[in-house]
């Protein structure tokens, strides 16, 4: 499931925007932490001096979203920066020309992740903005990053047949079908096969991608990035700012990831928040007679338990002829935990499932995985993983049993009863190191003011993330008071204004600014 893979849950912009609408995060010579990255004048001129032969396309866009006249290109890149005459990649870009007669430049966007394709979202945040003075002052672009979309190679672990069974995509949660070292072991070499070869896997981390939106910046002809950037898309802008700081013009970082917590504490900080979300759900859901959960808001996660448990041995049926299993009943919760206006269509699935049916569940699981009809599953979850692998801190089986009962202990609604004998690590026969690092983007020298936007009741990415991102970039924050992660496509006025001012021009909100959902 995605929450399992990173420490920002994750969910692309056409599987939130659906399911808004559906209910009202190298080899030996790989650059490390803390190097400088390679530069123009090094072997990367070529690639510098690209220019993107753009050209029109159809995006595709979320049931009822408006079209927008948007134009694709293709960006090449080294695979691995230390090799530039070896093997390339290829970005997948797309935009959406500014409204305006006098633009700015472009506005990079990325929606989040890791995995998400940044494609689609520039088109659905065009649209979105379409009145907007920033779609008037900026062109919107968008790009799918390396192993993610339509970039090749294309990041591939699984079936689509492997995903419906349930494919593991990390340790969680434990004590239903951990990994063994024998399936750690097949992970990497399936991906690997599937992927392009064991150099692909090792280079696609964040650290890459920022390389690769340097050269983006360069081919769209900015002499410096106006960035927007939502949950992971936080980490990869930061990351991007401590590499290249006197490229940076303006950063959005909206729902922002911890740069100051390695993987076990940010993503027990991050459980804390989805615990309490579930519990605001439940008491708001307790008002009304016919709960699900009970009308005694503190008994309500025992209640869920009893109702959820059972599926990991008797999966509940759908008219469909599908089955909802423990883990999508989690997921299809979790997905709820995004932003209270979905809180309805989860205590709708609860219900169905006290009656014995999974249709409500499973279809919330089904968009958060951004499943088709027929069956289909885009890579995001895979590339998520992936990503994961070089970007997260590896753990030995001691630590990852270790933070799954963590996890167990402040999250117990997604606790499956089952005793924890050993957790594993997916990635611990990957063929390189981790090469984020932690902590990131701290001490930066000759960065201008960022905006970090932050949510105070974001289970995905709790405020207090936000709050660290700011201060470490020594940047601004605003403050917004709400249950939801994200808020750059909430249509909110008083961010709009503030997120405006900022992205044209360069006017910050004021200290302790704050805004309500």
């Amino acid at each position: 499931m995605p929450y399992r893979t990173t420490p920002a849950v994750v969910m692309g912009a056409a599987a939130l925007t659906l399911l808004l609408s559906v209910c009202a995060g190298g080899r030996a010579d790989t650059l490390q932490a803390g190097q400088q990255p390679a530069s123009p004048g090094t072997g990367l001129d070529r690639f510098y001096g690209q220019k993107l032969a753009f050209k029109p396309c159809d995006p595709q866009m979320p049931p009822g979203a408006p079209a927008v006249k948007a134009e694709c290109a293709r960006l090449k890149v080294p695979l691995d920066y230390q090799n530039p005459e070896g093997r390339q990649a290829e970005i997948a870009v797309l935009r959406v020309a500014a409204r305006g007669k006098d633009p700015i430049g472009s506005l990079l966007l990325n929606p989040g992740g890791p995995g998400f394709p940044g494609t689609e979202h520039a088109a659905i945040t065009a649209a979105g903005w379409a009145t907007s003075p920033i779609t008037e002052r900026f062109h919107m672009v968008g790009f799918d990053p390396r192993g993610v979309g339509a970039s090749k190679p294309a990041l591939d672990c699984y079936t689509d047949a492997e995903r419906e069974r349930d494919a593991k995509f990390a340790s969680f949660p434990a004590g239903v079908d951990d990994w063994t070292e024998q399936e750690t072991r097949r992970l990497l070499q399936q991906c690997a096969e599937r992927s392009g070869g064991k150099q692909v896997l090792a280079h696609v981390g964040t650290r890459d991608v920022a390389r690769d939106m340097d050269v983006l910046r360069q081919a769209l002809g900015d002499e410096k990035l106006s960035f927007a950037g939502a949950s992971y898309g936080t980490r990869l802008g930061a990351v991007y700012a401590e590499m290249f700081p006197k490229k940076v013009r303006a950063l959005v970082l909206d729902g922002a990831m911890d740069p100051l917590k390695g993987s076990h504490e940010r993503r027990v900080q991050q459980y804390t928040g989805m615990q309490r979300s579930f519990e605001r759900m439940a008491a708001s859901c307790a008002t009304k007679p016919d709960c699900p959960l009970g009308t005694d808001p503190d008994r309500a996660t025992k209640v869920f338990q009893k109702l959820v448990r059972p599926l990991i041995d008797r999966p509940a049926p759908t008219s469909d002829g599908l089955r909802l299993t423990f883990v999508q009943a989690i997921e299809g919760v979790t997905a709820a935990m995004y932003g209270e206006v979905i809180w309805p269509a989860a205590i709708a699935g609860i219900a169905e499932l006290k009656a014995g049916k999974g249709d409500t569940l499973r279809k919330l699981r089904d968009i958060y995985h951004e499943r088709t009809a027929d069956g289909v599953y885009p890579n995001s979850l895979e590339a998520t993983m992936t990503i994961n692998c070089l970007d997260e801190e590896r753990h030995t089986p001691k630590q990852e049993t270790a933070m799954n009962r963590a996890i167990f202990n402040v999250a117990p609604f997604t606790d499956p009863g089952r005793p924890i004998k050993q957790a594993r690590d997916g990635c611990e026969h990957w063929p390189v190191k981790p090469t984020l690092g932690y902590p990131y983007a701290t001490g930066i020298q000759g960065l201008p003011d960022t905006l970090t936007v932050s949510v105070t009741g974001d289970a995905m990415t709790p405020h207090e993330g936000g709050i660290n991102l700011a201060n470490a970039l020594g940047g601004s924050l605003l403050t917004v008071e709400g249950e939801q992660h994200g808020t750059l496509q909430a249509g909110n006025a008083c961010i709009n204004e503030a997120v405006a001012a900022y992205l044209i021009d360069l006017k910050s909100p004021a200290v302790g600014a704050r805004c309500k959902l």
